[in-house]
């Protein structure tokens, strides 16, 4: 492959002399670890589904990680301006369709999460949370710059709704994480603590009002609280999946992943420790927090309010998003249905995953030579 100069001019030298590199590389990585896992995991997962084949999942991944990559490239290209308005533009895509979702899509689970679309199913949400954090990062960005706009407010609204849906369908995890990310947001922007607060106390308001009202979310609170006295089926089997692996992975002891539910989705970190071992999973957790750590200090020199809040709510979305799947694989946290990013198998989650990766390296991304200001100071 012929060397990118530096000298060269079209639009894929540009892109690649401009773009955070050292990501990039990471996210390779990520990436390629989790089609390695999974082809790890996907037979077991087949196995307990029945009547598909034995690498159904890892080969409709590889399917989804193509355009996947392709997107995140094409996104990473925009210039801060049309990120912004791209994302708004899913945003408000995203709530639509999370709305139709609740009016037609069928309850699984007690849930209504997902729109059929004939090949495969999509999860709306996962697409209106890299749009939720474009929208509200501007609102803040536009507040912080002048006094009397209601940039607070309007970021408010927008969480409300956004929140709404959410427990609407009811997706008690998806709104932690988002209330997290928000909450992370106003702090960047330089907001008041008190705004802060409130939005602590009403998140334990409604995370009391979710136990109280769903048997679904009471259920999963008391085994992590009290495991002897619930059903931890789930988890005691990712315990014992990890612990069969070992320092350096299982060799030629009995795989335990076989009896581990969903070991394809909410679990696979769990399969990659038992395949893998502890050194597997240390690095799976090192390059998310190096990959996290990074976009924060990049976007602590960026000059604009805007790219600085949404960068770091992407990124932290994408940090958490991590710490929850990996705490529920290890029983710190409550069961949870929630991906790891880049590496759990899921169509929807992929490609929005993709999305918010291409909108960060587009925030990120250093501009020469440009000839409007607001082009990358939005």
């Amino acid at each position: 492959m012929r060397r990118v100069s530096r000298v060269d001019n079209s639009l894929f030298a540009r892109w690649w002399w401009s773009v955070d590199r050292t990501g990039l590389a990471i996210l390779g990585l990520i990436a390629t670890i989790g089609v390695v896992v999974l082809l790890a995991a996907g037979p077991s997962a087949a196995a307990r589904i029945g009547g598909i084949g034995e690498f159904f999942f890892p080969v409709r991944q590889l399917i989804f990680l193509g355009p996947a990559l392709a997107a995140m490239v094409a996104v990473s290209l925009l210039p801060p301006l049309y990120a912004r308005r791209l994302g708004v533009i899913v945003f408000l895509g995203g709530l639509a369709l999370m709305g139709l979702t609740l009016l037609i899509a069928e309850e699984v689970n007690g849930a209504r999460r997902w729109l059929d679309i004939g090949p495969a199913l999509l999860q709306p949400s996962e697409f209106a949370k890299p749009g939720f954090v474009i929208a509200a990062a501007w609102m803040l960005a536009e507040g912080a710059r002048d006094p009397k706009f209601p940039g607070g407010a309007l970021a408010m609204g927008l969480y409300v709704v956004f929140a709404a849906l959410l427990l609407a369908q009811p997706d008690f995890g998806q709104w932690a994480l988002v209330t997290a990310v928000w909450a992370l947001m106003f702090f960047i922007a330089g907001w008041s603590w008190l705004w802060i607060a409130l939005l602590a106390v009403a998140g334990a308001g409604a995370l009391a009002a979710g136990y109280y009202l769903s048997d679904h979310v009471a259920q999963r609170i008391e085994g992590f609280l009290n495991p002897a006295a619930a059903e931890t089926y789930q988890v005691d089997r990712s315990l014992e999946t990890i612990a069969n692996g070992g320092l350096i992975g299982r060799g030629d002891a009995p795989p335990v992943k076989g009896s581990l539910p969903d070991a394809h989705t909410d679990f696979i970190f769990s399969v990659a420790g038992e395949e893998f071992g502890f050194v597997l999973c240390a690095a799976i957790i090192l390059l998310f927090a190096v990959f996290v750590v990074r976009a924060f200090v990049i976007a602590a020199g960026l000059r604009s309010i805007f790219a600085q809040c949404a960068v770091s709510g992407l990124a932290a979305m994408i940090g958490f998003q991590a710490i929850i799947n990996i705490g529920v694989a290890l029983r710190a946290m409550p069961a949870k249905g929630m991906t790891l990013p880049f590496i759990s198998y899921g169509g929807s989650s992929l490609l929005a995953t993709a999305l918010t990766v291409g909108l960060i390296f587009a925030l990120m991304r250093e501009h020469h030579g440009v000839s409007r200001r607001k082009d990358i100071m939005p």
